[in-house]
């Protein structure tokens, strides 16, 4: 799920390139896709988010939560909003198993922020 169409196509692209037949593309806004597709239990393998700094709304989370993908990877720019939303899905059903911080801007304060959850 992906809200900028231009990458949903990239992805598609993507996968086709790769022979991945086992990934499925949606473009449109994750609080408002993710939700519906839980309605509909249907869920994913791995959910990969890379929020903007404001991080994931609460009902992303909450669908997420109710989804329960295998695994989780999380994208960060924003350290706070980060603790913020690992602090629901380690509450609810993950566990943190690896935090990677990645300096892409190094002229720069900004660190991205990688982490791995994994159900429990």
């Amino acid at each position: 799920v992906e809200s900028y169409p231009p990458a949903v196509a990239d992805a598609v692209r993507n996968a086709k390139i790769n022979a991945a037949d086992n990934c499925r593309f949606i473009a449109g806004a994750a609080e408002q896709i993710l939700p519906q597709l839980a309605s509909r239990e249907q869920a994913a393998d791995v959910a990969v988010l890379d929020p903007p700094r404001a991080g994931c709304a609460k009902i992303l989370l909450d669908s997420l939560l109710a989804t329960l993908p295998e695994r989780i990877i999380y994208v960060s720019c924003d350290p706070a909003t980060l603790a913020r939303d690992l602090r629901v899905l380690c509450a609810g059903a993950y566990s943190l198993c690896l935090v990677q911080p990645v300096d892409m801007f190094p002229q720069t304060c900004h660190v991205e922020t990688v982490c791995l959850l994994v159900r429990k």
